[in-house]
């Protein structure tokens, strides 16, 4: 038990984490409560599950900082950027994925792991001795998530995150729509077409609008407040707050040319990207949504070329809940008032598949570390992941916490750099030069240890 490194939940955090463990000769268990305890969102009892998108965001290691955490995770052996890579799909300079054989090649890597074992249930209250990560994501359990609250002494911060329908591509009328990445961006032709676009004109965008206003939405219950994570926003609430919102956002219509009407340029355009290696589905970029099931197919149908669209599956609405890390977390991500347990993954305040798989690598090889009799430090600032949990250990502030991707303003500046927009390219890659140097600084001792 002692020497058992114990992880609940078999998410992005909780996969990436066993996988560092494991591969430091750590023996561990994954306590998964699906599929005998199952989630509003998730489809599967596999591990590593994709619910909201299939997309892991931009993958420039020079220019983006989500990027360059990509870089920073497959330089530490990341199980979760490895099986993302098998199985890309073209997203023009974003990393997207076959979602259903990526949760299968995670689940099949740990399953056959030596040190990796997974037992099916529920953890319900928050173990008093041992080794553990809780890395439960943005769905923990009611009973875990009481017993959480119970122990903060504080009632759990929530917000709520809207998922994007999905449309099987043989209802997409192609006389219409047209496949295009914005600006061409992308080196193959397949990377550069790797966006289906469906373009409005002025009133067709207007009509959109006032119907997405009066459809019917989900109602939340006694109780619940909808405090929503600013990138993640459901569409009907962007368009609340303003009529052009939208266009300004995920329906914006620049770098596209429509070959059907090239002489006339979109007013709007909502794109769809690839959801499967096979191209039978795709989901609507930026069309999380929290309208009823009947209100949904009413006002999507509107889109030009999705009139007859089939829903593979349609959009909906989830409690997601965090901890108020900054307050509760010490800087090697253990609770200060239970130092056997670490937390990991989006429950300790950051946002996106790939900021909770980084969480749950750092969480692992801490963890690790502690078993075999050392401490391990935590990443410079100055790296993607030394960034992001120095903001949610205590870089932010407690009073005003919510969760956050990793951004360039989380890190330190470089000096002798400008500021402003003309001078953000070259410091940029300041900021990725300098993580890249620091993270391997970082990581050479944990190789020789190795």
């Amino acid at each position: 038990m002692t020497d058992t490194l114990h992880i609940v939940g078999g998410g992005m955090a909780g996969s990436e984490a066993a996988w560092q463990a494991a591969h430091m000769g750590i023996s561990v268990v994954i306590h998964e409560m699906r599929p005998t305890v199952g989630t509003f969102a998730h489809q599967t009892g596999l591990l590593g599950e994709m619910v909201c998108s299939n997309s892991f965001r931009s993958d420039d290691s020079e220019q983006n900082a989500v990027g360059l955490l990509h870089w920073e995770m497959r330089a530490a052996n990341g199980l979760i950027m490895q099986t993302a890579d098998k199985h890309r799909l073209p997203a023009g300079g974003a990393l997207a994925v076959d979602r259903e054989p990526f949760a299968q090649s995670v689940t099949d890597a740990l399953m056959v792991h030596p040190n990796i074992r997974v037992e099916y249930e529920e953890i319900t209250t928050l173990p008093e001795d041992g080794h553990w990560i809780i890395a439960t994501g943005p769905l923990t359990s009611s009973a875990l998530g009481q017993a959480i609250a119970a122990e903060t002494g504080t009632e759990a911060l929530a917000f709520f995150d809207a998922i994007a329908p999905i449309i099987y591509h043989d209802s997409i009328d192609m006389s219409k729509a047209w496949m295009q990445s914005r600006y061409d961006k992308g080196e193959t032709e397949e990377e550069r077409t790797a966006y289906l676009n469906c373009p409005m004109d002025r009133d067709q965008y207007e009509a959109f609008i006032d119907a997405l206003l009066a459809a019917d939405k989900t109602e939340f219950h006694e109780g619940e407040t909808a405090g929503y994570f600013d990138g993640c926003l459901p569409i009907e609430v962007m368009a609340e707050r303003g009529r052009e919102t939208l266009r300004f956002g995920p329906m914006k219509p620049v770098g596209l040319t429509n070959p059907h009407a090239p002489d006339i340029k979109p007013y709007a355009v909502v794109q769809l990207r690839r959801d499967n290696k096979l191209g039978t589905l795709y989901n609507i970029v930026g069309f999380q949504t929290k309208m009823k099931y009947g209100a949904q197919t009413d006002v999507l149908t509107q889109i030009p070329g999705l009139e007859s669209a089939r829903f593979a599956r349609l959009g909906g609405i989830h409690r997601n809940t965090f901890l108020n890390a900054p307050t509760l977390l010490s800087a090697d991500m253990c609770l200060k008032s239970r130092p056997n347990i670490r937390f990991a993954g989006q429950i300790t305040g950051v946002e996106g598949y790939v900021e909770s798989a980084a969480m749950g690598l750092l969480a692992g090889r801490m963890a690790a570390t502690e078993i075999l009799g050392g401490t391990l430090a935590t990443p410079p600032n100055t790296t993607a992941m030394g960034a992001l949990i120095t903001h949610i250990t205590g870089g932010a502030d407690a009073k005003t916490f919510q969760p956050m991707n990793v951004n360039f303003g989380l890190f330190p500046p470089a000096e002798g750099l400008k500021g402003g927009r003309r001078g953000r390219k070259d410091r940029y890659k300041a900021y990725t030069d300098r993580a890249k140097i620091d993270w391997q600084d970082w990581l050479a001792p944990q190789a020789k240890a190795a």
